[in-house]
């Protein structure tokens, strides 16, 4: 059995691996000039740092295993040493990174905060996230922007923008964007809304030494991965599946595994069509809107006033920041994420502008050490033309109960795979790799179906 696989992302090369370890020729098509898709290395005052994908964490089993088969290592985010900073409307107050930790907020703001996490986090798991549309109040759920809830439910400011912000930092993309029943599966399919925005025992847990992108690099390794190699359409004649490429190349197979987020998937060209309830799922599920930002620093200078690098604020561009120095310390880098509406005005800005509003709100959250870095570096992953945002896609209110279970459901002899099909922990790197090895397994079995 020959199997073509589009995209060589994690999900791609999973899926490629699974496969031919099992016996399967498997050729992978790649757009870019480069493995890794939405993971992509960079560096920084000659360190290695992620301009994609970044942290592997609490429940990511099969990352950790992938990594140390692959001969890596992984080290801790800075957390543990030092507070963060939460900034909500005009106070600063600084809070443990350990998880459990609550933001001191006057009482009333406090007890809203916690009754409204107690709510949304008792309604996620009544989701199952094999069938969200599933639920017995899926209609309801649907019918809601992630918005319409925040203000019906949380009554101070402080607890409204809490999970405004949070919403950013996990979708980029604004409350406004998702249904409620996105955020919820979203949620429950990473174990919890505070699995995802942590680093103790959270989400942002670890980091590979050298970079995320060496995952798929070594991965790549023993495949016949072709670059360069932007596909254009997928026709499947009920034999054989062709893929043609932009040059008008033809790679015909048995299979064919697209392993691109649904928007992009939705640009190919069908023969026969699609039917329609999978092209409509495809226009209506975005990828979200984000840049990564990085400045660099001679040392961690805020290490030494008791912080940790983390802040998070209802105020931007940047509304949520990391510590992502290699390990050692050696010099000093700040990550600052742009994302959601925030970042569909920022990226509009001319270079100046754009880097002196990051570097204001680091300065804001650091200091005035902030406002001088040795060197400065973005990343519009909303602006590359093989992506077009990230981290991965949020379903507007509607979608997954009139289109959620076409999401999954191949397609004649063309299947899916990539984080937004995941299961368990969608959206992550560990998802990614979950799909495709899941994707992998259901094509083996209907070949042998046949």
């Amino acid at each position: 059995m020959k199997v073509v696989v589009i995209g060589a992302g994690l999900a791609g090369l999973s899926a490629a691996r699974h496969l031919q370890a099992n016996g399967a020729e498997v050729v992978v098509l790649e757009a870019r000039d480069r493995v890794g898709g939405r993971l992509e290395g960079g560096t920084i005052e000659g360190h290695p740092l992620e301009l994609g994908g970044t942290w592997i964490g609490e429940g990511h089993a099969r990352m950790y295993a992938l990594a140390d088969e692959l001969g890596l290592a992984t080290f801790p985010t800075w957390n543990d040493a030092g507070k963060l900073v939460i900034q909500l409307g005009t106070k600063r107050r600084l809070m443990s990174g350990k998880r459990g930790a609550v933001p001191r907020l006057n009482p009333v703001a406090l007890a809203d905060l916690a009754q409204g996490m107690l709510r949304f986090d008792r309604l996620a798991r009544s989701v199952d996230p094999a069938r969200p549309w599933a639920h017995p109040k899926a209609e309801l759920l649907d019918g809601q922007t992630f918005e319409t809830w925040v203000r019906r439910t949380l009554r101070t400011p402080a607890g409204r923008a809490y999970f405004r912000t949070a919403t950013e930092a996990v979708f980029a993309a604004d409350t406004t964007d998702l249904s409620l029943l996105h955020a919820l599966f979203y949620a429950v399919s990473n174990a919890d809304l505070e699995t995802l925005l942590a680093v103790d025992r959270g989400a942002q847990r670890d980091r590979v030494v050298g970079g995320s992108v060496l995952v798929a690099e070594r991965l790549a390794d023993g495949l016949d991965v072709r670059l360069g190699a932007p596909v254009t359409g997928v026709a499947d004649d009920g034999a054989q599946v062709s893929v043609t490429t932009r040059s008008g190349e033809v790679v015909t197979g048995d299979r064919v595994v697209v392993a691109l987020p649904p928007t992009l998937a939705g640009r190919l060209h069908y023969d026969p069509l699609l039917p329609a309830w999978r092209d409509q799922l495809t226009q209506r599920v975005p990828a979200g809107t984000v840049a990564k930002t990085f400045a660099a620093y001679p040392t961690p200078f805020w290490r030494d006033a008791g912080l940790n690098g983390q802040a998070a604020s209802d105020q931007g561009p940047v509304k949520v920041a990391f510590d992502v120095s290699p390990p050692g310390g050696k010099v000093g880098v700040l990550l600052g994420f742009v994302e959601g509406g925030e970042a569909r005005r920022w990226q509009r800005l001319d270079d100046d502008e754009r880097r002196r509003e990051v570097l204001d709100s680091f300065v804001r959250y650091f200091g005035p050490r902030a406002a001088e870095p040795t060197s400065y570096l973005e990343k519009d992953w909303s602006a590359e033309e093989f992506t077009r945002g990230c981290y991965g896609a949020h379903f507007a209110p509607g979608v997954w109960t009139s289109y959620g279970s076409a999401l999954r459901e191949s397609v004649g002899r063309i299947f899916w795979a990539g984080a937004e099909y995941a299961v368990e922990w969608n959206g992550y790197m560990e998802g990614a790799v979950r799909s495709g090895e899941a994707t992998a397994r259901e094509v083996l079995i209907r070949a042998k179906d046949d």
